[in-house]
C-alpha cells in the first residue's frame, strides 16, 4: 500500500499543480478582457491613451496596450505574459481586444 501511494502520489500533485494554474491563467485572461472592454468605452468617450494606459496597468499588471481606429470604431488590443511562473518560462502570452463605437456615452 505505502508503495503505491509513493508512486501515485507525485502524480496526483503534478495534476492538480497543473489544474489550479491553469485556474490562474484562465482568471488573468478574463481580467485582461475586462480591462480591454473598460479601455475601448473609455477611448470611445475620449479619454486619452495615456489615461486609459494607467488605469489598464492598475487592473492588469504588465499589459502593453494598442489604440486601433476602425471606422466608427475604436479598439483597444491588450497584451500581457503570463504571471504564473511556469507559464511564464514557457512564454504564454495572453492577448483581449475589445471595440467601441467612437464618441459613444
Amino acid at each position: 500500500m505505502t508503495a503505491e501511494l509513493a508512486t501515485v502520489l507525485p502524480a496526483v500533485v503534478l495534476v492538480l499543480g497543473c489544474c489550479l494554474g491553469a485556474v490562474q491563467v484562465i482568471g488573468q485572461q478574463v481580467r485582461l478582457t475586462d480591462a480591454a472592454a473598460d479601455a475601448a468605452r473609455s477611448l470611445s468617450r475620449g479619454d486619452t491613451t495615456e489615461q486609459v494606459a494607467e488605469v489598464v496597468t492598475g487592473q492588469v499588471p504588465g499589459a502593453s496596450l494598442s489604440v486601433q481606429q476602425r471606422g466608427n470604431f475604436v479598439c483597444a488590443r491588450l497584451v500581457a505574459m503570463s504571471q504564473l511562473g511556469v507559464f511564464t518560462i514557457a512564454g504564454l502570452r495572453l492577448e483581449a481586444q475589445s471595440c467601441a463605437l467612437a464618441g459613444g456615452l
